[in-house]
């Protein structure tokens, strides 16, 4: 333990904000982190084929 995890920059807290600073930074260091979920892919569109085009289904 020779480095510290915290270090005042400015100021000069007292006990009770440090312990209240190392409780939020707990808390957000315990919370499980979110899979980034990737984008969905867009769909292709499928070829515009006229009424009369042979390759119209019936």
């Amino acid at each position: 333990m020779g480095n510290p995890v915290v270090r005042v920059v400015r100021g000069a807290p007292d006990e009770t904000e440090l312990a209240a600073l190392m409780a939020v930074l707990a808390a957000l260091s315990a919370r499980p982190v979110e899979p980034e979920v990737p984008a969905p892919r867009p769909r292709r569109r499928p070829p515009f084929r006229t009424a009369t085009s042979w390759r119209t289904r019936r």
